[in-house]
């Protein structure tokens, strides 16, 4: 239960960082890997480890077809494949046919590339997530988190942060705690915070005009989907979890929109997006250091039930595939109060 889940999407680049002849190093669960895109612009996903001496192939040379060692010269075709080992002599019996880099699963979706770390045939997973409108314009930022995978996921289902952590003139310009009554429901491997009319004193919301909508989903592994409309006018705020390493995770925040003349304010906006994920960023390192010399955490009140909602379905996500049986969510329609 401490662990990532192993059969799942995860996102590990933006689509635009992988270039025609270029490759790009990630980390996903403690495993090295190396992304690129072949001539034919399709994505793929190595271990970035040359099985000679285990030289990252990330560092060395690609020309859109073949990926070359730079310790010894071993070529590798996108597909992991061995396909020539030059230091071999024209004597030389060895037989390379057979040697191969693990490759792994990989997909493109709403700007990003995904990747699932499984080595296993498993039954369905979590969707990848998309997008349900042609985005006029968009903005990502990334920060990595010095915190736990589960700690850092938590943080996309938990309402009552909002009002102590993100405190900020242009987020939440009233300072006085409101009571909330949300209505929420199961979807696949998730739930979802039912569409509901949200304030419109927030200068994001005012952005949009008229009574914006807004519906939030989460799912595993670790994907918070907030869709607003307001009118022909959408926007789409999406954030993703990514386990780096046991205590490291990337937060990703990717932000979408219609109407073209929002573009403008991307120069404001970015600043403003890395204050809100850094502002994350600072509180959970600080409770992973508390949770690192005491690791129990007591989960109170209808404010927390997402977060052992988001333990409950990652339980029924590991017993599922490990009894070869379809995955079936746990969660029942509910509303929730709190205050934030």
């Amino acid at each position: 239960m401490r662990q990532p889940l192993p059969d799942a999407w995860y996102c590990v680049a933006e689509s635009r960082a992988l270039k025609r002849n270029g490759l790009t190093a990630v980390a996903l669960n403690g495993e090295q890997l190396v992304l690129g895109r072949g001539a034919d612009g399709a994505p793929f996903a190595l271990r970035d480890r040359c099985p000679h001496r285990g030289m990252a192939l990330s560092k060395g040379p690609f020309d859109g077809d073949t990926l070359m060692c730079p310790f010894h010269g071993w070529r590798f075709g996108t597909d992991g494949r061995c396909r020539a080992v030059p230091t071999l002599s024209t004597h030389d019996a060895a037989d390379f046919s057979r040697i191969a880099v693990q490759r792994f699963p990989v997909r493109e979706s709403a700007g990003f590339v995904w990747v699932n770390p499984s080595l296993q045939e498993g039954g369905p997973v979590p969707a990848i997530p998309a997008l349900d409108f042609e985005p006029a314009g968009s903005l990502v930022v990334a920060l990595e988190v010095e915190a736990s995978f589960d700690l850092t996921t938590l943080s996309l289902v938990d309402p009552g942060h909002v009002a102590f952590v993100h405190d900020s003139w242009w987020f939440r310009p009233s300072k006085e705690l409101r009571e909330k009554v949300k209505t929420f429901q199961p979807v696949e491997h998730g739930f979802v915070m039912t569409s509901h009319a949200t304030t419109k004193s927030s200068p994001v919301y005012r952005l949009l005009g008229g009574v914006p909508e807004v519906e939030i989903e989460f799912r595993l592994p670790g994907v918070r989907l907030e869709r607003i409309v307001a009118g022909a006018k959408r926007v789409a705020n999406y954030t993703f979890a990514t386990p780096l390493t046991a205590n490291r995770t990337l937060l990703t925040n990717a932000l979408y929109w219609s109407m073209p003349a929002l573009n403008l304010l991307k120069p404001v906006a970015r600043p403003l997006m890395r204050q809100f994920l850094t502002q994350d960023q600072q509180v959970l390192q600080h409770a992973q250091a508390g949770l690192d010399r005491k690791p129990t955490m007591v989960l109170l009140g209808d404010g927390d039930l997402p977060s052992q909602w988001y333990f409950r379905l990652k339980r029924e996500a590991l017993e599922s595939a490990r009894a070869g049986r379809p995955f079936a969510n746990p969660l029942e329609r509910r509303e929730l109060r709190w205050r934030s």
